[in-house]
């Protein structure tokens, strides 16, 4: 109904009621009068404890009559370790959640208890110890020690960490990083266990072992030069080279990270390893050359033999001039490629390689024996990042559009596929932000995208992603159904899926379309009717007998296609003979039959390994 006046009611959106948490919902059922808090010490300072924050204090409780029931002293029976909790985490007594928020550092006080306050409550999420009297009135003297902001490192509680100093920097050791730090060590009533060693911090690799658990987890949170005291619960103390750990419930150990080298395990298999021996400047890793740049590198590669013999050292062999090479080609050998990309311009690596990514798939120097490990000690000078197309006029662009095309093709003919597509993936990216001003451009822009697609199509194929293959092959037919060559290269992926029915119908229209596409496609249908016929006898030949056996009796299947194999065999390669010289190609040569991996297969564009590298799962390229 509208508003008498004619004004317009203004629409408020009504606030949806925040559901109340668990700590809510129990600090609800205080009756007052049921908690009552009596001084004995006062505290210091203003500040008091919080949600979040890591309170220890000492506890007796003791009966309306002065009996001790429980202590955390050693004078009154407990073990003098004092407790150390999380408020809002920890599972409390409702009388302390409530109590100690009230506190100051140093405070003494005694908290007179109903039964509902502590183990009567109803569902109270602490057991009582046995013989408590839970349904008695109690005092609980408490002695606030400390408390402080802290991180809290695993859920369970059982690793926590408190910051002393801060650090520089954002990032933090994890495996397989070498950290080195000085470490102290105590238990939870000030016994010192473990002293630094003189003159020396302790060295250890994160993920060997080489130090307790809880201890390496709170170190993987901590930065360049911070200090910290980190908490450890027993579940977390394993055995390790640092100290023995039998028989401790809880250690604090202090921390001061002096270093950490960044060790990076580039294929998760221990075969690939980049260490950073300096440091260089910028930030990791948004000042790296992840995208295909001119790079800049001094390098001296040694085998990993026992006299580390120099197999090449640029700053020698190159009369003292540094190794250029453009990434994202093929130019360098694969392992070098994939380190150098993760390094910061003056940084200083180590990286240990094996054969497959070293030299066993890459031109291989004289006097480097075949499947040798390699070790290579890179500095990166600089680097050069790709031209930027913002600015140029459509000339300009599709000028720099078939400068990379033209890598593309001859990545191709290399038979690097992955990094072929990669370069021709990257054009397409740069068309979505060109327009052409008139119809003239607009053809040239729309041919030329068609033939980066249907190379794009080509490179799938020979990776054996037929339906990749054909999904790209479609972008053009929506465009042009009658474009031969789409035509062809999806009719080519379907055949290689077994969609032969889908197939035939592309070479067909191939012949409806264009009558010079006849001889292609041609001999597409032979090729076609010959692999369907090798798949059908395959077929007969397992099934063979299978169901002319009586009850109980097993047909054998399959046993004699070892020839129908070797004929399939040989038709195919007949038939990929064909494709070379038919319209399978937009300016690219098909020279290998079966597709072989490239520099940055699986890595590049998609960036699989070069980012679990950096320890992300998904990333965006940039």
């Amino acid at each position: 109904m509208a508003a008498e006046d004619g004004t317009a009611q203004e629409y408020v959106p009504q606030k949806k009621n925040k559901e109340p948490t668990e700590t809510e919902k129990r600090r609800k059922k205080i009756v007052p009068g049921s908690l009552m808090k009596a001084e004995i010490r006062p505290g210091g300072g203003d500040a008091r404890p919080s949600d979040g924050d890591q309170v220890i204090y000492h506890c007796t409780v003791r009966t309306l009559a002065g009996v001790v029931v429980e202590s955390t002293r050693s004078e009154y029976g407990g073990k003098g370790t004092p407790i150390r909790q999380v408020l809002g985490k920890s599972k409390m007594l409702l009388g302390l959640l409530e109590g100690l928020p009230t506190m100051l550092s140093g405070e003494v006080a005694m908290f007179k208890m109903k039964p509902q306050m502590h183990y009567s409550e109803a569902d109270c999420p602490v057991s009582p110890p046995s013989s408590f009297p839970r349904d008695d009135e109690l005092h609980f003297e408490i002695e606030m020690i400390d408390f402080s902001k802290v991180k809290v490192v695993s859920d369970d509680l059982g690793v926590i960490k408190k910051v002393i100093d801060e650090g520089q920097g954002w990032e933090s050791p994890r495996e397989p990083y070498e950290v080195k730090a000085w470490i102290s060590a105590k238990t939870g009533d000030d016994k010192v266990i473990l002293s630094p060693k003189q003159g020396e911090p302790y060295f250890f690799t994160i993920g060997k072992s080489e130090v307790p658990k809880g201890l390496e987890m709170g170190i993987g949170t901590m930065t360049r030069e911070e200090k910290a005291v980190i908490y450890v619960t027993n579940q977390y103390l394993t055995e390790s080279p640092l100290m023995s750990v039998v028989g401790l419930e809880e250690v604090q150990f202090e921390v001061e990270l002096i270093h950490f080298t960044q060790v990076r395990d580039m294929l998760g298999d221990g075969r690939l390893i980049k260490r950073r021996l300096r440091d260089g400047k910028g930030e990791f890793p948004m000042d790296c050359p992840l995208q295909d740049s001119l790079l800049r590198v001094h390098y001296k590669g040694m085998l990993l033999n026992e006299e580390k013999t120099v197999v090449i050292d640029t700053r020698i062999d190159n009369d003292g001039q540094p190794l250029e090479f453009s990434s994202g080609e093929g130019l360098v050998p694969e392992g070098f490629e994939m380190c150098v990309r993760l390094m910061l311009p003056g940084e200083v690596a180590l990286v240990t390689c094996p054969p497959d990514y070293a030299y066993d798939k890459f031109t291989r120097p004289a006097n480097v024996p075949e499947g040798a490990h390699i070790e290579w000690e890179i500095e990166l000078l600089g680097f050069e990042m790709p031209k930027d197309w913002t600015g140029l006029d459509f000339q300009g662009v599709m000028d720099e559009a078939e400068k990379i095309r033209t890598t593309g093709n001859r990545l191709f003919k290399e038979g690097k596929f992955e990094l072929a597509k990669a370069k021709y993936e990257k054009v397409l990216r740069e068309f979505n932000h060109v327009n052409p001003q008139d119809d003239e451009e607009g053809k040239v822009f729309l041919n030329t995208r068609n033939l980066l697609n249907l190379n794009v199509a080509a490179c799938h194929l020979k990776l054996g992603e037929c339906r990749k293959s054909i999904e790209t092959c479609n972008k053009v037919l929506e465009a042009n159904p009658a474009h031969v060559k789409a035509l062809y290269r999806r009719g080519m992926a379907y055949m290689e899926v077994g969609d032969f029915e889908e197939a035939r119908s592309d070479f067909e229209m191939m012949l409806k379309v264009d009558k010079s596409s006849e001889l292609d496609a041609t001999a597409a249908l032979k090729k076609l009717k010959q692999k369907q016929q090798d798949v059908e006898k395959k077929a007969r030949r397992q099934f063979k007998g299978l169901f002319d056996k009586k009850p109980g009796e097993i047909a054998d299947a399959g046993t004699d296609d070892r020839g129908e194999e070797q004929s399939t065999s040989e038709n195919q390669k007949n038939g990929d003979q064909e494709d070379s010289n038919g319209t399978d190609t937009e300016d690219v040569e098909d020279v290998a039959d079966e597709p072989r991996e490239g520099l940055f297969s699986r890595l590049w564009p998609t960036g699989r390994r070069l980012f679990s590298a950096l320890g992300l799962q998904r990333c965006a390229i940039l």
